[in-house]
C-alpha cells in the first residue's frame, strides 16, 4: 500500500491551504457571529472547481479522486468548517445525487451549474419526525393529471435558504415502506416550493440551515430523480460517499484545533516554563496527534474503495464514526490546554469544539453508524 501524497495531491493541498487563508481565516469570527453566509467565497471555490471536485469534466467538473474531495474539505474545515461545510453539502449529497441517479438530460442541465458553483444546491432527506428513522418520511408526492403534486415538508438542509435547485424525498407509495420513497428535483422558482425557518445553531454558524416547504408543488415527470420508489435506497448510496465527506470535515476541524494547541502551548508560560514542557499537556497532544493521524488513514482508506469503485457502506460508517467523536475529544482537550481562554472567542478552539458536535450527529449519529457497521458485520 502506497501511502505517499501525489505532488499533484501535495500542490492542491497548499494552494487550498493558502485559498483559506486568504479569503476565509480573516472573516471567520465576523461570519459566525452574525451568521452570515459566504456566498462570495462560495463563489470562488466554485471558480476554483471545489464545488464540482469529483465530477467528470464533461459535467462541469474537476475530475477529482475522493481523496483529493477529502484534501479539500480538510483544508476549509481546518479554517472554518462552516464553508466546508456547505461545499460538502452541496456537493456530496445534492450533485451526487443527481450524478448517480439522474437521467443524462437531468445531469446536462443541472450538473455544470453546480460543479463550478454558479448554482448552489440542498438535500433535503430529515423532517420533523422522521430524522434517523428516515423510512419514516411524512412527506408525499401523488401522481395526478400527468404531474407530481407534492406535499409535506423538512427540517436541517444545509444550503436551504441560498439553494436554486433541491433533492427532496417523498413517499410515492406508503405501502411499501422504504421502497416507496421517491427522489425529486425542486428549482428555487417551483410553484409551492419555498423555505421556511433558518435555524440559530451551536456552531457552523455561517451555514444556513432550515426548512424547506412543499405546498402543492407540481412537478414535470422529468423532475423525478431516479426510478420511482427508489429514493430513498439511491440516497443510502448517496450517504456512502457523504459520511466520507462528514469524515474529512471532522479530520480538519480537529487539525485546526490540534495546531492552535500545539502553537499555544510552546506560548504559553506557567510555572517559569512552557507548558508544553509539562509531561501532562506532552500526553495529550499525543493522544490527539495520534487519533487525528488514525482517523485520517481510516478516511483515506475508505476514500481509496471508493474511487476503485468498490461498496464502501462498512468503511465510510466507520471513518465518519471514529473520526467524528474522536475530532470532539481532540477539540476538547484543545479547550483544556488553552485553559480559561480556551472559552473566549479571542482563539480559534473556542469556535472549533462548537462546530466539531455536528459531526457525531449529521448524516447519520454515531448510534445509527454503529448498527451500519453491526449490520455489515453480521449479513454474513
Amino acid at each position: 500500500m502506497n501511502f505517499d501524497f501525489t505532488p499533484e495531491q501535495q500542490q492542491l493541498r497548499r494552494s487550498v491551504r493558502e485559498f483559506a487563508a486568504r479569503e476565509i481565516a480573516p472573516h471567520v469570527m465576523e461570519w459566525d457571529e452574525a451568521q452570515t453566509f459566504p456566498l462570495g467565497v462560495i463563489r470562488q471555490c466554485g471558480e476554483l472547481g471545489y464545488m464540482g471536485s469529483i465530477f467528470p469534466e464533461e459535467y462541469g467538473g474537476a475530475g477529482l479522486t475522493y481523496i483529493d474531495y477529502c484534501i479539500i474539505l480538510e483544508e476549509l474545515a481546518r479554517v472554518d468548517m462552516s464553508v466546508a461545510l456547505i461545499v460538502a453539502a452541496h456537493t456530496s449529497l445534492c450533485s451526487n445525487h443527481i450524478y448517480l441517479a439522474g437521467t443524462e438530460e437531468q445531469k446536462q442541465r443541472y450538473l455544470p451549474k453546480l460543479a463550478t458553483g454558479e448554482w448552489i444546491g440542498c438535500w433535503s432527506l430529515t423532517e420533523p419526525e422522521a430524522g434517523s428513522d428516515a423510512g419514516g418520511t411524512r412527506s408525499s408526492a401523488l401522481f395526478d393529471d400527468g404531474v407530481w403534486i407534492v406535499n409535506g415538508g423538512k427540517t436541517f438542509t444545509t444550503n436551504a435558504h441560498y439553494a436554486d435547485v433541491c433533492v427532496g424525498m417523498a413517499v410515492t407509495d406508503r405501502k411499501q415502506g422504504s421502497h416507496g420513497i421517491s427522489a425529486f428535483l425542486f428549482e428555487k422558482d417551483t410553484p409551492g416550493f419555498r423555505v421556511g425557518k433558518k435555524e440559530n445553531k451551536m456552531g457552523c454558524r455561517a451555514s444556513a440551515t432550515g426548512e424547506v416547504l412543499f405546498e402543492g408543488c407540481r412537478l414535470a415527470p422529468s423532475q423525478l430523480l431516479g426510478k420511482v420508489g427508489e429514493g430513498f435506497v439511491d440516497a443510502l448510496r448517496v450517504l456512502d460517499g457523504g459520511r466520507i465527506s462528514i469524515a474529512a470535515l471532522s479530520i480538519g476541524t480537529a487539525q485546526g484545533a490540534y495546531d492552535a494547541a500545539l502553537r499555544y502551548s510552546q506560548q504559553r508560560r506557567q510555572f517559569g516554563r512552557y507548558i508544553s514542557e509539562f509531561q501532562a499537556i506532552q500526553h495529550k497532544l499525543a493522544d490527539m496527534a495520534t487519533s487525528l493521524e488514525a482517523s485520517r488513514w481510516l478516511n483515506y482508506r475508505a476514500a481509496s474503495l471508493k474511487d476503485a469503485g468498490r461498496r464502501v457502506t462498512q468503511e465510510s460508517a466507520m471513518a465518519k464514526l471514529f473520526a467524528s467523536e474522536a475530532a470532539v475529544r481532540i477539540c476538547e482537550e484543545a479547550v483544556q490546554i488553552h485553559g480559561g481562554y480556551g472559552y473566549i472567542k479571542d482563539y480559534p478552539v473556542e469556535k472549533f469544539y462548537r462546530d466539531v458536535k455536528l459531526m457525531t450527529i449529521g448524516e447519520g449519529t454515531s448510534e445509527i453508524q454503529r448498527m451500519v457497521i453491526a449490520r455489515q458485520l453480521l449479513k454474513d
